[in-house]
């Protein structure tokens, strides 16, 4: 394996400036730089990982905590699509992503212990729990970190238009001809289902809508058997709803298979429409219509504000509200 002396006997520089080009260092001449990377790629140097953390004082590694109720974690499809967006821009800037336990050794330890053992330069949170100790005490450390969906006091967080969201999901039904609109919602005791049914309820106000109350049925944590549950609640129901606005895509997946084993039709006797815009409602019969989150600027954005704050080397918080839009597919029709 090639070495930085290798480097430098090669090009006939000294390895203080084989170092510098290495390190990008700005005092270096662009002709030395060329040779030098030039005899970098023919040797097919890589750079020291423990070498490279004592020049930069950094460890280049970002720690990944998942807090939610679900325990699905990175296997939800919209938590998967925002960590992999996170994890290019990371890869950009030279950083490893290490996904946390809260186990060492066989020794519980909390999130906040794991990431002091381990030297990461920044932490990004994925949670959607409200009243979390374990992320509270990160944010209340001097790690630089970012949560992502979930809008918390003390800390950088990013996160989607929840309330737009729904706002968009009822008006667009209510354009269809749809007045008795039901939600099946998520968890009140995650941020995203509480701020979602807020918006459903606003948006049924504004346009002067009923809510009777077995309309709202809780579809607990965003699973597909939550909300094919509530929606065999809701066709139980003497007066049922002709449209059912669902938290979000598994759920609104589930909604759809007990509509379909009671013998009805999606949207011919009830209109479904979700929210996220995950990948296999483009593919499914019908299409669901649904509200999309753009995981892609989530990851990136979450990812810029925390290699800020590793940069300037201070904590910062910022709130980001990523925009929501309407997707239009076959799983709403309108009615007379």
């Amino acid at each position: 394996m090639a070495t930085i002396y290798d480097i430098a006997k090669k090009t006939g520089y000294s390895i203080s400036t084989v170092s510098k080009v290495l390190n990008n260092y700005s005092d270096v001449g662009e002709k030395a730089k060329k040779i030098i990377n030039e005899a970098v790629e023919e040797l097919g140097y890589f750079p020291s990982s423990s070498a490279r953390t004592l020049s930069t004082k950094k460890s280049w590694t970002i720690g990944v905590v998942f807090v939610e109720d679900s325990g699905i974690g990175m296997e939800h499809p919209f938590f998967n699509a925002v960590i992999e967006s996170f994890k290019k821009s990371a890869e950009k800037e030279g950083y490893d992503l290490l996904f946390a336990s809260n186990n060492i050794g066989n020794e519980p330890k909390s999130y906040l212990d794991h990431f002091r053992y381990r030297g990461v330069d920044g932490v990004v949170v994925v949670c959607s729990n409200m009243n979390s100790p374990e992320v509270e005490r990160l944010m209340e450390s001097d790690i630089p970190s970012v949560v992502i969906d979930l809008d918390m006091r003390g800390a950088s967080a990013v996160y989607s238009d929840n309330i737009h969201g729904s706002e968009l999901a009822v008006d667009y039904l209510y354009s269809l001809g749809h007045q008795k609109i039901a939600h099946i919602s998520g968890s009140k005791k995650l941020y995203v289902g509480e701020q979602r049914l807020k918006g459903f309820q606003s948006a049924m106000r504004k346009n002067g809508l009923l809510i009777p109350k077995e309309y709202i049925v809780d579809g607990g944590v965003f699973t597909y058997d939550g909300g094919k549950e509530a929606m065999e609640k809701l066709l139980k129901l003497e007066d049922k709803p002709t449209a059912v606005y669902v938290a979000g895509d598994l759920m609104a997946i589930g909604a759809i298979t007990a509509i379909q084993e009671a013998g009805l039709k999606v949207p011919d006797d009830i209109s479904i429409i979700g929210f996220d815009d995950i990948q296999i409602g483009r593919y499914m019969t019908p299409g669901l219509t649904t509200i999309k989150q753009d995981t892609t600027l989530i990851g990136k954005t979450a990812a810029s504000l925390l290699f800020e704050q590793i940069n300037l080397k201070e904590k910062q918080f910022m709130s980001i509200k990523i925009p929501v839009r309407l997707i239009e597919r076959t799983s709403c029709r309108p009615i007379e």
